[in-house]
């Protein structure tokens, strides 16, 4: 298992620099990853961290593309350490939720659903759709962790880059992945 690699999705919502800087945190680590990024990503990647798809390679393992269905990880077979979808999209989630799995970023993470494997989705949406909810929902009764990209006030964030990192160490958690991205709750005032 130990060169099982983290499965990292990127769908196309606001969120970006969360999944750049979870890639990062992982590379520090010298943990394997898998890397896909969808289309729709692309744009957004573009947009928010000014990147291009590519400058995410190094950050990463293996790459691959979203219309790989024949990749490694589209198959149970394979073992992996656990998967994020960070940022997730509503698209994304419905797919999940619905069992759709028409791109290799879906396939993966149906995959881990199927095997019982550490699935993290981050929606980055805002307000929430009363679908979105419904989808979300039936991925978290699936023991899926929705970890919704709220910042942590309590900690008394300086920047954006602080609240990033929070939310980046927040899906590492999950994934079971030490990291100094942030000190959690401390009693008696944060």
């Amino acid at each position: 298992m130990e060169d099982a690699p983290y499965v990292i999705g990127v769908s196309g919502a606001s969120g970006a620099p969360i999944a750049v800087r979870v890639l990062r945190a992982l590379k520090e680590s010298g943990a394997p990853v898998a890397l896909v990024v969808s289309d729709g990503a692309i744009a957004v990647l573009e947009e928010e961290c000014h990147l291009a798809r590519d400058a995410l390679e190094p950050l990463a393992s293996q790459v691959y593309s979203d219309h790989d269905l024949g990749a490694p990880i589209a198959s149970g077979s394979r073992p992996t350490r656990g998967m994020a979808v960070v940022p997730c999209s509503a698209s994304t989630a419905a797919k999940l939720a619905l069992g759709i799995a028409d791109t290799l970023l879906t396939r993966a993470g149906l995959v881990h659903l199927k095997e019982r494997r550490r699935l993290v989705v981050v929606p980055r949406e805002t307000p929430m759709p009363s679908t979105l909810l419904r989808h979300l929902l039936t991925l978290s009764e699936a023991g899926v962790v929705v970890l919704d990209a709220a910042p942590p006030y309590y900690l008394h964030p300086r920047s954006v880059d602080d609240q990033t990192d929070y939310l980046a160490g927040k899906v590492l958690d999950h994934l079971g992945v030490p990291h100094r991205l942030y000190t959690g709750w401390k009693a008696g005032g944060g």
